[in-house]
């Protein structure tokens, strides 16, 4: 007879775990209705629905940040990632004061002193309409690719605690969320964000101490995982195809998450949220502290899972389909026989999940109105027409993300795939910005080529490289794992019996197909200035002398003639309290004035 592990069955959700989740998502929804009625005189703005009147409070922003870049992926699958792998991913956390630097000191002063807060229309000021429309059309594909994948992964964990049909509480969780983005534009996205922030350290913390008491402290946790070989954090090899090393894991998560935090719109779209570069800087290192805590809080996750596991993989006796379950699963194991703590672990789950698909639903529908709907000039636009438009774009995309997901369902590890996914594109997007802001002598026809170039050549290595998975010619095995003490819970298994089996990859030199996922964005970057410098010289550098030294990052201002930087944009403030310095005025230049004009009707309510 077979013993089960956990003591809290399948499919015995209690009424208090049911209750907690209900609570949840209807603390989500209220917070939509306050903002979208109670609130509803202080939203009627296109900039009040999409930036919050630039009046955003840092600490709200700082949260928001940390619970939308943390998704229901980032719960499930990095302690996944340290069970079946080891713990090499763990270097992205310190790696994030790194990538924190570079977006505060190259890339936020170019957003404010251009006063982006579209951050693609950067590239149509840098470069020309053709290159920010082919690079916006990159991020709206990017979005709905990944984003069914986003809410569909706390459907998963729900439906291994419960046995609920997946579909079913994707369908009812991706609607709450619908509506309370609908309802609310960005305050609602940023204070569901802070509720749920809070629920995931809460949840995260309380089931890792769990563990660790369980299992008899941290000495014995850290003893059986480094006898498992799942603590070498700094594995130095210099082999690309190697799935993580401490180099993937830092130089190439720079390129990876600098581009997905500093160039993506929804982040940038609540950087401006706030009155000032000042509090967007600090908003950005509040994030960078969170990050780290909350990772290494799901890194630590995945070693005490192994831990518990050490001599009972679940994965090989069929207690659990894939590793991207065993969190749950471990949920039900460790804290199934407290009251409400499942629930407050789906909870976490969900809150991850809804937080990075509202923020997205939020600026996917600004981009798409503002690139895509109101040039065409279907209808006069007003700010109510506006906000009615986005929130039919925000229904349509969220019940778009409820039917991927039967295509979701069929992915295999999840990290891996999501990482793959967005960098089809996000290589191209930080290069190009790059390019922008990093190469003054950087035109139109270099950008354009470089990032077209990007995106088809990493598509082609991408495509590659899934062909090789499917045939076999590809694989990352996983690190060994024991069965050896499954007879105590009645598995009557030996080792040998139950080792999975691993297509043996012949060893024919190095391809690039074989390279580790981690690098596709540093490569996809490196293909922008390798084909855009030289198109660049070939079509005729930009003249520095006509240059506007506010499209360029301060870091590259002395290779800019003296003429260009003293002509630079200037910021003034009038504010008396020297905390409250909301901008006051802009000074242009006399060409930069008449640009202005032109523009001042198309922008004056630019995202």
């Amino acid at each position: 007879m077979v013993i089960l592990i956990t003591e809290n069955p399948h499919g015995q959700f209690t009424t208090e775990d049911y209750t907690v989740f209900v609570v949840m998502l209807t603390v989500s929804a209220a917070i939509g209705i306050y903002f979208g009625f109670f609130e509803g005189k202080k939203n009627k703005t296109t900039e009040d629905y999409l930036l919050g009147g630039r009046k955003m409070k840092v600490f709200p922003i700082a949260v928001s940040l940390i619970a939308s870049q943390l998704s229901g992926v980032s719960i499930m699958s990095v302690p996944a990632e340290m069970y079946s792998y080891g713990a090499q991913y763990w270097i992205i956390a310190p790696t994030m004061i790194v990538i924190v630097m570079i977006i505060n000191y190259i890339f936020v002063p170019v957003f404010y002193n251009n006063q982006i807060t579209n951050c693609y229309q950067y590239l149509e000021d840098r470069f020309s309409p053709a290159v920010k429309k082919f690079v916006t059309f990159t991020y709206v594909l990017n979005i709905y690719l990944i984003l069914p994948i986003f809410i569909f992964i706390p459907s998963l964990a729900f439906a291994q605690v419960t046995g609920t049909n997946i579909h079913l509480i994707n369908g009812i969780v991706c609607c709450v969320c619908i509506f309370y983005t609908m309802l609310g534009g960005i305050k609602a996205v940023v204070w569901t964000d802070v509720v749920q922030g809070v629920i995931m350290f809460a949840s995260c913390f309380l089931v890792v101490a769990v563990g660790v008491i369980k299992i008899g402290g941290f000495g014995e946790v850290f003893t059986r995982a480094a006898a498992g070989d799942r603590l070498n954090v700094f594995d130095m090899t210099f082999d690309a195809t190697t799935r993580q090393t401490f180099w993937t894991a830092s130089i190439g998560n720079v390129f990876l998450w600098t581009g997905y935090l500093g160039l993506n719109q929804s982040c940038v779209q609540r950087m401006v949220a706030v009155p000032s570069i000042r509090h967007a800087r600090s908003a950005l290192w509040i994030f960078c502290a969170g990050f780290i805590i909350i990772t290494s809080l799901n890194c630590f996750t995945g070693i005490v899972i192994f831990a518990k596991y050490f001599d009972c993989d679940p994965i090989k006796v069929n207690l659990v389909q894939k590793a991207d379950k065993l969190l749950p699963f471990y949920v039900q194991d460790v804290v199934g026989n407290l009251k409400g703590m499942p629930g407050v672990f789906i909870s976490c789950v969900f809150s991850a999940g809804l937080s990075t698909m509202s923020a997205n639903l939020n600026s996917l529908a600004g981009i798409i109105y503002e690139d895509y709907i109101r040039p065409f000039k279907l209808f006069k636009h007003t700010d109510a027409s506006a906000n009615l438009t986005m929130k039919v774009l925000i229904l349509f995309s969220g019940l778009y993300c409820i039917v991927m997901g039967l295509v979701v369902e069929q992915f295999g590890h999840i990290l891996q795939m999501v990482v793959t996914i967005a960098s089809v594109t996000q290589g191209a997007v930080m290069g190009i910005f790059c390019l922008g802001m990093l190469w003054p002598w950087a035109n139109k026809h270099g950008a354009l080529w470089g990032s077209a170039a990007s995106v088809i050549g990493m598509s082609w290595i991408i495509a590659g490289a899934q062909f090789a998975i499917k045939n076999g010619e590809l694989s990352y095995p996983p690190k060994p794992t024991s069965v050896e003490g499954c007879a105590e819970y009645g598995f009557n298994v030996t080792q040998s019996v139950l080792v999975q089996s691993m297509n043996d990859v012949s060893d024919n030199g190095f391809s690039i197909y074989k390279m580790s996922f981690v690098w596709y964005s540093t490569v996809g970057t490196f293909l922008v200035f390798l084909v855009g410098i030289p198109v660049s010289y070939l079509t005729g550098s930009q003249d520095l002398s006509k240059m506007h030294a506010k499209l360029i990052s301060p870091v590259v201002h002395r290779w800019l003639p003296k003429e260009v930087t003293k002509s630079e944009l200037v910021l003034k403030t009038s504010a008396v309290n020297p905390d409250d310095v909301h901008i006051k005025e802009w000074v242009f230049t006399p060409a930069e004035e008449q640009k202005r004009k032109v523009l001042r009707e198309s922008n004056e309510h630019v995202l």
